[in-house]
């Protein structure tokens, strides 16, 4: 009756996950190689963690 005031773990990561993208994208922008390629591999565990909740859904 009350599931709709439950927070949706999937929305959750996704918002993570295009956070990640953004800043990923800005330090790519600004020069910052190093931090740019650790921000995508954040970015990517996080799309794996999406990926395996739609698979269990």
């Amino acid at each position: 009756m009350l599931g709709f005031f439950k927070s949706d773990p999937k929305k959750k990561l996704q918002k993570a996950y295009e956070a990640k993208l953004e800043k990923a994208l800005h330090s790519q922008r600004n020069g910052d190689l190093r931090t740019h390629s650790t921000l995508m591999e954040e970015a990517e565990k996080l799309y794996a963690e999406i990926q395996a909740l739609e698979k269990s859904a």
